[in-house]
């Protein structure tokens, strides 16, 4: 981080930022639930992004970041499906355990806190172009 005190927009674009891995995260595990693999290994596994709150002691502000994604939830369903060809030499195949229900929760508030993070950036900018009107 730089010597420069961080802007509002700048503290709120990079939760935006964020937010969209989270956005992108959570969509991608609602697009594989219901999926199926030969092995526990190869299912899917639902991933969570990370974040890390820093301070910046130069505005007083707090930011947010990914600090990385990893795969989270519970362990790939075993089913009993000799038919199926991606079934293994005992006849089994392995459903991604995605909690679709907890997913979307995820989204609506994902979308929130999108929302609340464009809201903070009108208002500056209101803010700021009031202030400037102030001068005339």
């Amino acid at each position: 981080m730089s010597n420069q005190p961080m802007t509002i927009f700048q503290v709120a674009g990079r939760a935006m930022s964020a937010q969209l891995v989270r956005m992108n995260t959570t969509a991608s595990n609602l697009a594989n639930a219901g999926g199926t693999a030969g092995s526990a290994e190869a299912a899917y596994k639902t991933m969570k992004p990370v974040f890390r709150t820093s301070f910046d002691a130069a505005s007083g502000m707090s930011t947010v970041d990914v600090e990385r994604v990893v795969t989270a939830g519970e362990a790939p369903t075993k089913r009993y499906d000799p038919d199926n060809p991606m079934a293994d030499k005992d006849g089994n195949i392995f459903e991604a355990a995605v909690d679709e229900t907890r997913e979307m929760v995820d989204m609506m508030e994902t979308a929130r806190s999108y929302q609340n993070n464009i809201e903070v950036m009108n208002t500056a900018k209101s803010l700021i172009i009031d202030t400037l009107k102030l001068g005339r």
